[in-house]
């Protein structure tokens, strides 16, 4: 009897460790899917991404004629941002290719040069006036679509009806690189300029403006607000149905989908009470309303963390209850209370949906001045990019990807780091 028991044991242990052996499997197997899936994930973005760090440029000698730039010779700022330096940086280039004459193939070879060139001139010229006659060297940015040639982002092997650039256009392509005058250099432009329609002079600098005025906003109304609500609610609010009925909805709020709040945004904010379009200001107040619930809850976990001797402790020795709060609970829980607000401002910072509610989807070209200037924000941005058909704002698409990633690590790090150095065990 003794023996068979033993067997009935034995065999239930050898269930139960199959089981558990099983279980921990599951386990592993999830974990290794999922860093699987995050590793392709992030091998994407960064082999799409990298190159947009560098891009092309044209080294040319452009011959700054006093009858195009200045005819009078007042050198007067308004004259000079006026001047046609399209057409000295179109003849530059002739000047580089002199078999080329035909009208047609002029105009093809006229693709090769972005808009920026003009502006890289005219920055030139309004710097030092004393240029004007002389035959300077400049650097001027290469079309995206030579630029994507540059990078092997473009096929030659490809046939040229399937492709934007001809065959032409590749072979003065390859004559420049001969020659040494194509550079490639760091990507400025990328993080100095705002949106545009040509992806070569496309920058997320705008954006990230626009981003740092809504956090901004967010973080002014958010923290004071979900601060001084933790504090009523754990500390002077009675214990009754209403008080209950303001947690749950707290808690329901936390859950709710985030283009709820861009439609409430929507309804009240723009249209009652009548605040900008795509303003910051109005996308701090909707982001505010969405990362309240998140501060209030985390607040509230960090003044359950105090133990009750502090505050018995304070109160024995003749500390009002607002004394308690301010000088020993307040201080001990704000670890908790700002690594719950950084957190809720990660969250803030890669939202689109409820921006795209309120109007900061448009195309915004200028750096915003203020939280009341138009501006879009970096993941709009990032929508916007990716929706783009032109294949060199694929790669801008996954840079400012990357840029994004790079500020939510710094700012989850800061949250852990806070914690760790703050945090008191008792």
């Amino acid at each position: 009897m003794a023996q068979h028991t033993t067997e009935v044991v034995r065999a239930g242990l050898a269930r139960r460790y199959r089981r558990e052996w099983r279980f921990r499997a599951y386990g592993l197997t999830a974990i290794s899917l999922a860093l699987i899936m995050l590793l392709t994930l992030f091998t994407s973005i960064f082999s799409q991404g990298l190159s947009a760090f560098w891009t092309t440029e044209l080294e040319l000698d452009v011959t700054l004629y006093p009858q195009d730039i200045d005819p009078e010779g007042t050198r007067d700022p308004q004259t000079l941002s006026n001047a046609n330096y399209r057409k000295l940086i179109f003849q530059a280039v002739y000047d580089l290719f002199p078999d080329v004459t035909s009208r047609t193939d002029r105009r093809a070879l006229q693709a090769l040069v972005s808009d920026g060139a003009t502006y890289r001139a005219r920055e030139m010229v309004m710097e030092d006036p004393s240029l004007i006659g002389q035959r300077v060297k400049i650097q001027i940015p290469i079309a995206a679509d030579f630029d994507m040639l540059a990078k092997g982002k473009i096929s030659r092997d490809a046939h040229e009806s399937t492709r934007r650039l001809s065959d032409q256009q590749i072979e003065w392509f390859d004559r420049l690189e001969k020659r040494g005058l194509v550079h490639t250099v760091f990507n400025t432009t990328l993080f100095t300029a705002s949106d545009s329609r040509q992806p070569e002079l496309a920058g997320i600098w705008g954006a990230v403006v626009g981003s740092i005025y809504t956090l901004i906003v967010t973080l002014g109304l958010s923290f004071p607000i979900g601060v001084a609500a933790a504090v009523y609610l754990e500390e002077y609010a009675p214990r009754n149905w209403f008080t209950d009925l303001i947690e749950v909805n707290i808690n329901n709020l936390a859950a709710v989908p985030s283009i709820v709040f861009g439609l409430l945004g929507l309804a009240v904010l723009l249209n009652v009470f009548g605040l900008p379009r795509s303003a910051p200001v109005v996308g701090g107040l909707v982001l505010c309303l969405m990362t309240l619930p998140t501060i209030i809850i985390a607040g509230r976990a960090a003044l359950k963390s105090v133990p009750p001797s502090i505050r018995e402790a304070a109160l024995g020795i003749g500390a009002s209850k607002m004394q308690m709060i301010f000088h020993h609970v307040l201080p001990l829980s704000m670890p908790g209370m700002l690594t719950g607000t950084i957190i809720g401002m990660a969250h803030a910072l890669g939202e689109t949906a409820p921006l795209l509610m309120i109007g900061m989807v448009a195309f915004v070209a200028d750096v915003p001045s203020s939280p009341l200037a138009p501006a879009t924000v970096l993941p709009v941005q990032i929508y916007l990019w990716a929706d783009s058909p032109e294949r060199a704002f694929v790669e801008r698409t996954s840079a400012a990807i990357i840029v994004l990633l790079a500020f939510l690590i710094i700012m989850n790090s800061g949250a852990v780091i806070l914690r760790k150095k703050f945090e008191k065990k008792w």
